[in-house]
């Protein structure tokens, strides 16, 4: 164990039968980590997780304690429970190739890109994402972006069972932040871009760099680092990595480079190491993913004509630019929910299409996040879009009609004309396929992959796919 404790106060010789940050989780034999989080203090369930039969109780403060019971008290409970899950689980990121892959967006993307190259490599491959946790080919439906200590070395655990060789894993800011990634051996991580997003969370843009940072501080120098170098951040999160430093970009001269021959809603022809290669994804976003991709495979020993072919049979990640056709209209559902994701999208359909069609939006912004992103994004909606429609996304507990006009006080006079106000999400779609003519786009964003809408603390099954998939057929059919 890299943590040194304070004090270890009881037998030290104990033995365990679980590890767990979730008193509610705990049974006979459990050590349960005390540690103050955003929103609770650990501390404040010590009793009840003895009640419930923890014989260790991993802490910053041991307070009363009680006969019988292991304290072990630490200076930051929730680092030291990394180190101790990768021993309890046999540190299992030691025996597998582990990539961590974090940035503001693209992460989802380039794991999924990745678990799915080196499936097609042959690989037994593992993956942990927002989507879902794959273990070469069975799924699990994920909770967190990245999931707390326990629940990954346990997932990695599985994973080297299962005989993965790699596994890939996307890092966020959180993740960081509460040290779920501690005590986790990276062979390698990837930075994608930096932009506005999350600072309900982080106390500054500034703080929220350095967070992400500290994946590549905690790299060894026999792992890659590989990042954006047309993101001015990239430098600044390898400044003091002891890892080896590789670069990819589409605009500057860098170790992976790549361009886009073609472009249409079904895909891209990309110009990779001197060959052509068509591939199912569209947008000079996902050609940034796709070269991340290459970099990664290239730089754990793939050929490059087998990256390449496994490349080319790569399918678009649910939700994310996702083409839905129907009755001559073309409904996009992406998870855009940053206003740089916004933007990214809403160019690259307006550089696809011939402007002889409208694109029409659908958008809204979640509740309890950032407030300033939305009249952001509702101001990049309108001035990319012939007809915007601003609607509830994950109202959480906050109310969707305040929601909506604080993304209002974002829109030019100039564009009110071209403003709905649609609170009903579903309601919404359906309004957008009705204006609609032959050959429009509908782009409805925010949600993408998410099968539910959270409205006062409470998840109503919602898919934006299901919705637009039904309403094109009785609409148009």
């Amino acid at each position: 164990m890299a943590i040194t404790p304070i004090a270890i106060h009881g037998d030290e010789d104990v033995q365990v039968s679980g590890l767990t940050l979730d008193s509610r989780d705990v049974t006979s034999g459990f050590l349960f980590a005390a540690s103050r989080g955003v929103h609770t203090d650990g501390h404040l369930y010590i009793a009840k997780a003895i009640e419930l039969g923890a014989t260790v109780i991993l802490c910053e403060e041991a307070g009363d304690m009680q006969a019988g019971v292991t304290y072990i008290v630490v200076e930051n409970a929730a680092e030291a429970l990394g180190y101790l899950a990768s021993e309890y689980y046999e540190n299992p990121s030691r025996n597998i190739t582990l990539v961590g892959i974090t940035g503001t967006n693209g992460k989802t993307s380039i794991a999924t890109m990745l678990y799915q190259c080196f499936m097609n490599l042959g690989h037994k491959t593992g993956l942990l994402s927002t989507i879902k946790y794959s273990i070469d080919g069975v799924d699990t439906v994920s909770t967190h972006t990245t999931p707390n200590s326990v629940r990954i070395n346990e997932l990695l655990a599985e994973m080297v069972d299962a005989g993965c060789e790699y596994a890939f894993m996307e890092v966020s800011s959180h993740a960081l932040h509460q040290y779920r990634t501690a005590g986790l051996e990276f062979k390698g991580g990837v930075f994608t871009n930096i932009t506005h997003d999350h600072l309900d969370y982080h106390t500054d843009f500034k703080e929220y760099i350095y967070t992400k940072k500290r994946l590549f501080d905690g790299l060894s120098s026999e792992a890659f680092a590989l990042v954006n170098k047309d993101d001015k951040n990239g430098a600044t999160m390898v400044q003091n990595t002891k890892a080896t430093k590789y670069t990819y970009s589409l605009k500057s001269v860098s170790d992976f480079k790549t361009k886009v021959l073609e472009s249409d809603f079904d895909g891209m022809l990309l110009d990779l190491g001197g060959m052509e290669v068509w591939l199912r994804l569209v947008g000079h976003f996902n050609a940034y993913n796709v070269l991340a991709v290459y970099g990664v495979a290239f730089l754990l020993d793939k050929d490059h004509m087998d990256i390449v072919t496994a490349l080319s049979a790569i399918n678009s990640v649910d939700g994310r630019f996702q083409n839905i056709k129907g009755g001559g209209v073309t409904a996009i559902v992406d998870y855009a929910h940053t206003p740089d994701a916004l933007q990214n999208v809403v160019d690259t359909i307006n550089a696809i299409r011939t402007k002889n069609e409208q694109l029409i939006t659908v958008v809204g912004c979640g509740g309890d996040r950032d407030k300033a992103k939305r009249p952001v994004m509702a101001r990049i909606a309108c001035q990319a879009s012939d007809r915007v429609i601003l609607t509830s996304d994950n109202p959480r507990t906050e109310d969707a009609n305040t929601i909506i006009e604080e993304m209002m006080a974002g829109v030019e006079p100039q564009n009110y004309k071209k403003v709905l106000k649609i609170v009903d999400r579903e309601e919404a779609i359906k309004t957008a396929i009705s204006l609609s003519q032959t050959g429009d786009v509908i782009l409805v964003a925010g949600k993408g992959h998410e099968t539910y809408q959270e409205i006062d603390g409470v998840r109503h099954p919602f898919d934006d796919k299901e919705v637009i998939t039904k309403n094109l057929k009785l609409i148009k059919d």
